[in-house]
C-alpha cells in the first residue's frame, strides 16, 4: 500500500515528530523525517509508515505498508491522529491580536496529534491521573510492552478484551497502584460488556462525552477533557486545572507563581473557539 496526500498549509511534520518523540513507545527516525505508526484497521493490529515530503509552506507526505490494507480505513485514522484535514492557517489568524501571537508564530503549522488508540488513550490519562510525567510515560511503556502486541518493531496497545482477562495483581506488578489497575479493569470491562463505546463518544459534543465519562469510577473531568482532546482531537478544551499547562501561562504572563482557576478563565478570555491549541503551544513552550 503506497499513499500519496498533500496537506493544507502551514503543516509542520518536524513540529510533530518532535512532540511525539517524547514519547518512549514512538518509532521515530528524525532525520529521515518519518516514523511508523501503530493502527489497529478492523480490529487488525498493524503499523503504516508515514514520511514527510514536502515542506511547511508545502506539506505532503507519503503512507505505506507492506501489507495490503484498507486504504480508506487507514486515511480516516491517520487523519483523525494527525489531524490532515485542519486548516491550521485559520486557526493561526485567530491568534495573531493575542499575547499566544509569539507562541503561534515559533511553532507555526504544529496541529492537535492524537493518541494512537482512543481505549489507549483513555488508559493513558488514567495512569497520568496525580504523578509526574516521567513516573506516567514509566508506567504506560510499561503497560503498553508488558500487555500489549508488538508489530515491525513498534508496540500497540492491548485491546479491552485483553485486559479484563487480567487479575488486579498482574496490573499491580507492572507498577500501578490499586486504585489505578482497578480503575482500568473497570473502564475496560465497561468497554467489553458495551456499556460504553468509545467510538459512539466521538459523535457526541462535549458536555456529552464527560458526562458519559465521569459517570465511570476513576474518570474525573481532567481525564475526560484530555481524552476529548487527545483522543478525539476537539479543539476548544483547555483543562485549567493541568500544573503544566499552569505554569506555562505563568511562564507566558511572567507572573510570580502559578495562576489560580479563575486567573487561567481571564487570561485564556479570547482564545475560543480554539483553545486547545493555545493549550497545545502553551505546553510546547515549557518541553
Amino acid at each position: 500500500m503506497i499513499i500519496e496526500k498533500k496537506l493544507k498549509p502551514p503543516y509542520d511534520f518536524t513540529h510533530v515528530f518532535t512532540r511525539l518523540s517524547l514519547d518512549s513507545l514512538h518509532n521515530i527516525d528524525q532525520d529521515y523525517k518519518g516514523m511508523k505508526v501503530p493502527l489497529r484497521i478492523h480490529n487488525i493490529p498493524t503499523v503504516v509508515y508515514i514520511k514527510s515530503t514536502g515542506t511547511v509552506k508545502e506539506p505532503s507526505c507519503v503512507i505505506y505498508s507492506e501489507d495490503s490494507l484498507d486504504e480508506k480505513a487507514v486515511m480516516e485514522e491517520l487523519s483523525r491522529i494527525f489531524q490532515f484535514d485542519r486548516d491550521l492557517q485559520e486557526v493561526e489568524d485567530h491568534f495573531k491580536e493575542t499575547s499566544l501571537a509569539p507562541l503561534f508564530k515559533k511553532f507555526r503549522g504544529s496541529p492537535l496529534v492524537c493518541e494512537f488508540n482512543l481505549y489507549g488513550c483513555l488508559v493513558k490519562n488514567i495512569i497520568h491521573q496525580q504523578v509526574s510525567m516521567k513516573v506516567a510515560d514509566l508506567l504506560t511503556a510499561r503497560f503498553v510492552r508488558t500487555f500489549g502486541t508488538m508489530v515491525d518493531e513498534v508496540f500497540v496497545y492491548p485491546e479491552p478484551e485483553e485486559i479484563v482477562a487480567r487479575s488486579i495483581e498482574e496490573l499491580r506488578e507492572i507498577g500501578l497502584s490499586e486504585r489505578k489497575a482497578e480503575y482500568i479493569l473497570g473502564v475496560s470491562k465497561e468497554i467489553v460488556s458495551g456499556t460504553l463505546s468509545l467510538e459512539s463518544l466521538q459523535e457526541l459534543p462535549d458536555e456529552e462525552v464527560v458526562k458519559t465519562l465521569v459517570k465511570i469510577r476513576g474518570i474525573g473531568p481532567w481525564t475526560a477533557q484530555n481524552f476529548l482532546m487527545a483522543g478525539c482531537g476537539r479543539e476548544n478544551l483547555f483543562p485549567k486545572a493541568d500544573l503544566g499547562l499552569q505554569n506555562a501561562v505563568a511562564k507566558l504572563f511572567n507572573l510570580e507563581k502559578r495562576p489560580t482557576l479563575l486567573q487561567m478563565d481571564e487570561l485564556s478570555e479570547g482564545w475560543a473557539p480554539y483553545l486547545s491549541y493555545a493549550s497545545l503551544y502553551l505546553w510546547k513552550s515549557i518541553e
